[in-house]
């Protein structure tokens, strides 16, 4: 198939793309950095320049390849604070709406035959009930006031994405991502790995909050399994092991040498990290990926973050 990947240079797009030019298809990946083409080149795939939040580039864009399936990986993060959420997604959220439209808009002008975009799974599921929860589970509907426009922004994806009734329309809610080029990798070590190595990032309360991985390759795995077969809908893209904090942060810090992680009363972590820090800690539900694996013949190369976390990261 032909496929336009617009974020085709962001932390999944990189495998994705690669993945998807040693099967066969041919690939046009969009960049807004003129400096980023070699790297879509190098990859295998033909670069086509433009802001994805400009109707006008995003249309043209597309209507020259005229794609088969459009792939929207689009996010602009680049830090994480969690008493500054709202300010640091700003710009993602932006593409998850506005960019969504648009490439919404590009794909159906051309009668493309398949949509997948990147959601995001730890903050969907509402934070009751059992620790592992499904795609049919109700949403969170108060969220911390820091998460409240990104997760609105996620479920405006979602509903826009898989509402298309023109096309195959597929949302793929990702775990937390590790691996080379992610928040949690080695190769450079990640801001994340560094605080770890210095005991910044410690334990909170009872670390009861589970939390769903998935390495950065199977990720990019599973999106090509989605591009090629999937049906319209929304599917967790996750391994097998939904654990809580107090299991893999020491787990990960052992994996990058660092000494066990401090523990942190849970009011104190509220004082210096605020209540996104303390949801995160103590209220965060899992995800299954039994969908994901049933409906688009996908298997995780690592099942379980324990072993990927030691073999992974880099």
């Amino acid at each position: 198939m032909k496929i336009f990947v617009a974020g085709a240079t962001g932390a999944v797009g990189r495998p994705m793309v690669a993945q998807l030019v040693r099967r066969g298809h041919e690939v046009v990946g969009m960049t807004r950095s003129e400096s980023k083409q070699d790297l879509l080149r190098d990859l295998g795939a033909r670069p086509v320049v433009a802001d994805a939040l400009d109707p006008d580039a995003v249309a043209r864009a597309v209507a020259e390849p005229e794609p088969d399936v459009i792939v929207h990986q689009l996010t602009a993060i680049e830090a994480f604070n969690p008493r500054r959420m709202e300010r640091d997604f700003a710009a993602t959220n932006r593409l998850r709406t506005e960019g969504t439209d648009h490439l919404l808009a590009a794909g159906r002008a051309v009668g493309i035959k398949r949509f997948v975009a990147q959601s995001f799974a730890p903050w969907i599921p509402a934070r009751t009930g059992g620790p592992v929860k499904s795609e049919d589970d109700p949403m969170d509907t108060a969220p911390p006031a820091q998460v409240r426009t990104t997760l609105q922004a996620i479920k405006y994806l979602e509903r826009a994405v898989t509402g298309a009734e023109w096309t195959e329309g597929i949302a793929l809610r990702y775990g937390g991502f590790y691996g080379p080029g992610t928040s949690i990798g080695l190769n450079p070590p990640s801001e994340q790995v560094e605080l770890i190595r210095a005991r910044k990032f410690p334990l909170a309360g009872k670390a009861n909050g589970v939390w769903s991985f998935i390495h950065i390759e199977d990720a990019a795995a599973a999106t090509v399994q989605a591009i090629e077969q999937g049906r319209r809908g929304v599917y967790n893209v996750v391994d097998d092991d939904p654990a809580p904090v107090s299991e893999w942060l020491p787990a990960l810090a052992q994996a990058v040498g660092a000494k066990p992680p401090r523990r942190m009363p849970l009011w104190l972590a509220r004082v210096f990290g605020g209540e996104v820090t303390a949801v995160m800690m103590t209220e965060l539900r899992g995800s299954s990926n039994s969908k994901a694996k049933r409906e688009l013949g996908w298997q995780p190369r690592y099942p379980s973050w324990r072993d990927g976390f030691a073999k992974g990261l880099g």
